[in-house]
């Protein structure tokens, strides 16, 4: 331990970097482990992810006539009924597409970490996908959507790609001795 002017004790600090060859170990093997705030943290982002999605899929559904609302997802003018099936179809992925999040989330609270892996992955891609509209196609990127969505998605690769977070989805894993 170093020691400051007042003669106080410091505790160590971490290194800024840490060797591939630690980074590689594999997590210890502990069935009793206490769930991290790690996990609690990305599961409960997983969920907040939900509920926005939600938010989102509720105003573009009030969005006005069934023809505007197309229009505005999809850049093209329909009739009334092409523009109503469009919409049921749009409303009905995303609508899955949230049920799908929302049992993952519940699954890594649980601790599984197949989910885990699954919402980093969707991250990522959530993550790639507003980059690439907003490099080759010169998408806006607003509060109100998109930046809400990255941040989000940022938040929760860092919560679950934690030592913790890994560890303790890992904790039942039988390990070579």
């Amino acid at each position: 331990m170093s020691v400051d002017a007042r003669g106080e004790q410091l505790p160590e600090k971490r290194a800024a970097y840490e060797p591939a060859a630690r980074l590689a170990e594999p997590t210890p093997h502990d069935p009793a482990m206490k769930r991290p705030i790690s996990t609690v943290t990305g599961a409960v982002l997983v969920l907040l992810r939900v509920v926005t999605g939600v938010a989102v899929l509720i105003t573009v559904m009030a969005g006005g006539t069934p023809d505007d609302s197309l229009a505005d997802l999809v850049g093209v003018q329909a009739d009334d009924e092409t523009a109503a099936i469009g919409l049921g179809v749009y409303a009905s992925v995303v609508g899955v597409s949230l049920l799908i999040q929302a049992i993952l989330g519940l699954l890594i609270l649980a601790g599984r970490n197949g989910p885990r892996v699954w919402v980093m992955l969707f991250a990522v891609a959530s993550i790639s996908t507003a980059f690439a509209g907003w490099w080759w196609q010169g998408q806006e990127i607003r509060v109100s959507g998109t930046l809400l969505s990255v941040a989000l998605d940022v938040l929760i690769l860092l919560a679950l790609s934690s030592r913790s977070a890994s560890a303790y989805a890992r904790r039942n894993e039988p390990r070579p001795d």
